[in-house]
Parts: structure tokens; sequence; C-alpha cells
């Protein structure tokens, strides 16, 4: 499975603004958290998941979501192609990240916001990797 992009909207009438993701499916969620880096220099990289799927929405300010699919949880190779996508608050659009894939988070506005919805509870599964922000030969 690749990853996602689902597409959101915004509608603005005399009363405001009114966001919304009507193709977004929700019934897989049991948790949800939100990432506020400290700068926009920092870049939260690289962590995934064999099992857990993720769903990213920012819902301030805007993002760059850079996707690895691993090869080798173990060893994995240091050249594998990266899918990037950008994340901004003006629509709710949802970034389906499936099982198999690891992230960077790097937010491109000071005080963004990125919420993210898990299909796992916290602790109900071993199933974080993590590797080193330098690991990942650059495109």
């Amino acid at each position: 499975m690749k990853p996602t992009l689902i597409s959101g909207n915004c509608h603005q009438d005399q009363r405001g603004q009114l966001f919304y993701n009507n193709d977004f499916d929700a019934s897989s969620i049991k948790r949800m958290y939100v990432i506020e880096n400290h700068s926009v220099d920092f870049v939260r990289a690289w962590q995934g998941h064999k099992i857990e799927q993720r769903w990213f929405s920012a819902v301030q300010g805007r993002f760059k979501i850079q996707l690895i699919a691993v090869d080798n949880w173990d060893i994995p190779s240091e050249n594998l192609p990266r899918i990037e996508y950008h994340l901004h608050s003006e629509k709710l659009d949802i970034l389906h990240i499936p099982a198999g894939y690891i992230s960077s988070i790097q937010a491109l506005e000071e005080k963004s916001k990125l919420v993210v919805m898990s299909d796992y509870h916290l602790g109900e599964i071993d199933d974080e990797s993590r590797y080193p922000t330098d690991y990942f030969t650059t495109e």
C-alpha cells in the first residue's frame, strides 16, 4: 500500500469558515496527538512503523513531510527514495501513511501544529523504529 493524500476543503460564508474532509474514514483511529516542533530548523526524522498506520493533518501552519518505504527494518538501505508532501492548514487535507513507512516532519512556519492519528493505542504493540536524522542519503 502507498501513502495517500485525502483532500479536504474549506467553505466560507458570512458566519466564518468550515474546514472539512468528507472522504476521510476515521473508523480505524484509536488515538491522536499533536506535534509542534520547537523551530522551523528542527527536523523530526526518521521514525516509523512496520504494523501501525498513521494519518497526519496540519491544523495550524504548514509542514513538509517526507516518507520512505523501509526495505529492511534492521539495516535499511541508505539510499531509499523519498516521497514528499506539503500539508497546510488552509484545507483539512489528511495524509494516510500505511504500515511500512518512516517519516520526517519539518514545520515550515513557526507555531505550526500537526495532528497525528494512529490505529493502535500507546503501548498496544511494540512497533516503533527510529533511525538517525542523517542515516539516509539525500537525493
